[in-house]
């Protein structure tokens, strides 16, 4: 699928297929596309190694570890939007689908300089509309920082970057020290 070649409108079921047969990711916004820039080797190390993490941590729970290629799917003032998070976690299986979910318990976006708006507006304030949502995270690749916004704090933020510090993911009773989220990235 090609965005320079696509209708104005476009339907979830030809964005589905498009997106199943296509090289090239969208994030879908109310039946309009917008291509994914590909990562970093920065941005696909983070998250990896929160992968990791968080599988070693679920395995053989209820919760399911989710990354890169599988969207998330919400519905904002009426409309249908598909976004594409790097890593998710949902502990639900009603609303999974073979290529998106619905309600993640945890979201994390590795931040880039093309989608680093986006993830800290938009998806600031979309994210939360999902009921099951906890927690979104972002990561920065340019410095060992990582902000949480949880819904039991209202979504405000809170900065953990000190080097000896470690991150706690209140919502898969994780704490993973910040050095192992950066192995091997800074």
């Amino acid at each position: 699928m090609q965005s320079g070649t696509t209708p104005a409108f476009l339907s979830i079921e030809d964005y589905l297929r498009g997106e199943t047969d296509g090289n090239v990711r969208h994030d879908y916004i109310g039946g309009r596309i917008h291509a994914m820039a590909g990562a970093s080797e920065r941005h696909n190390l983070l998250s990896i190694n929160l992968v990791a993490a968080f599988h070693a941590h679920l395995h053989g729970g209820p919760c399911k570890t989710y990354m890169a290629d599988f969207k998330v799917r919400l519905e904002v003032n009426r409309e249908d939007i598909f976004y594409y998070p790097d890593v998710m976690v949902a502990c639900v299986r009603d609303g999974v689908s073979d290529y998106y979910l619905r309600y993640p318990k945890l979201i994390v976006e590795v931040l880039s300089p093309s989608t680093e708006t986006i993830d800290r507006r938009e998806k600031l304030l979309n994210y939360p509309l999902i009921p099951t949502l906890a927690e979104y995270i972002f990561i920065s690749q340019e410095t060992r920082e990582i902000t949480l916004h949880r819904r039991d704090e209202q979504w405000r933020p809170s900065v953990v970057s000190a080097a000896e510090s470690a991150v706690e993911f209140r919502s898969l009773k994780l704490t993973v020290p910040l050095a192992q989220i950066y192995e091997g990235v800074l």
